[in-house]
């Protein structure tokens, strides 16, 4: 009986005694994650200016947010950018994991320098296109007039035609090395064996990509389809830097419209409604990719 409540003790020491090096983690997550999520969702049934004027309103901040044009104005641009640069991501990933899966001389060299991009703040990215872009003494105008393709300077930021473009090709070099990274650690945990067993059998390089590479690294895909999305359907850093959402609304996206909500037109409360509301897209999203998964798995 001794023995018993002693190997317990011991058992209730052990367990406490985890408690000290979990609690301050908990605590950090609380205060930097959750705190501010339920605080968000709590202004969004106020109308308010976080100081002194609190005027509790309902429901009434989500049904003005979508019932608005705005809102609906900003989704499909945000659809648009979104499959653009998921898209760019994916083609351009997918062409420099395949060659950089290959054996060749220098291969070390271009996987370093091919993930600088992604490895550059975005601020940076952002000032270094914005020159880049600039009509007056931007490099791209100027090179494009040596050229003959243009005779005057382009305002490739401030045209509702090249905006939307524009901003979206600068994410797509922002945002393709991650995707290519994923990729090519997904084809290198391919069984070689099965792709020398589709050689033998006579396949050629198409029908032994699309029979054997493809269906292997479909739940790698799946996952990296579902996280690039999630990460630009809310991005605004590199979209408020160049064009802070115009000309007009042509790049306002979810995120940016959320971003003026806030700190332009200090309405806090349908900035933190529009907010929860794009959690739930980014929520059917991801039950999209759990879904995807399971089936995947099945």
């Amino acid at each position: 009986m001794t023995s018993v409540l002693a190997t317990r003790r011991r058992s209730w020491r052990s367990r406490l005694a985890a408690y000290p090096f979990v609690v301050p983690a908990t605590l950090t997550l609380f205060a930097l994650v959750l705190y501010p999520f339920l605080y968000g969702i709590y202004v969004g049934f106020f109308k308010t200016n976080l100081i002194n004027r609190w005027e509790f309103v309902g429901l009434q901040n989500y049904m003005t947010v979508l019932g608005g044009v705005e809102f609906w104005r900003s989704l499909g641009t945000t659809v648009l950018f979104t499959a653009g640069v998921v898209a760019g991501h994916f083609v351009i990933g997918f062409v420099l994991a395949h060659l950089l899966n290959k054996e060749f001389r220098g291969r070390t060299f271009f996987r370093v320098v091919l993930l600088l991009p992604w490895l550059f703040p975005e601020v940076v990215i952002a000032n270094i296109y914005k020159w880049i872009l600039n009509p007056s003494n931007g490099i791209l105008s100027a090179w494009l007039r040596d050229l003959g393709i243009i005779d005057k300077p382009m305002g490739w930021l401030g045209s509702p035609t090249f905006a939307l473009p524009m901003v979206s090709l600068i994410c797509i070099w922002k945002g393709y090395a991650l995707v290519m990274l994923q990729i090519l650690a997904g084809l290198q945990t391919l069984s070689r064996e099965l792709q020398e067993a589709a050689e033998i059998d006579g396949a050629n390089a198409w029908q032994s990509f699309w029979h054997v590479t493809l269906p292997g690294l479909k739940p790698t895909l799946i996952v990296v389809l579902v996280l690039d999305t999630l990460w630009w359907f809310k991005h605004v850093t590199i979209i408020w830097l160049l064009t802070q959402g115009g000309p007009g609304t042509s790049t306002t996206t979810i995120a940016v419209d959320i971003y003026k909500r806030a700190f332009e037109y200090f309405d806090f409360g349908s900035a933190s409604a529009l907010a929860v509301v794009v959690f739930l897209i980014c929520l059917g999203i991801n039950f999209a990719y759990q879904r995807g998964l399971n089936n995947e798995e099945d």
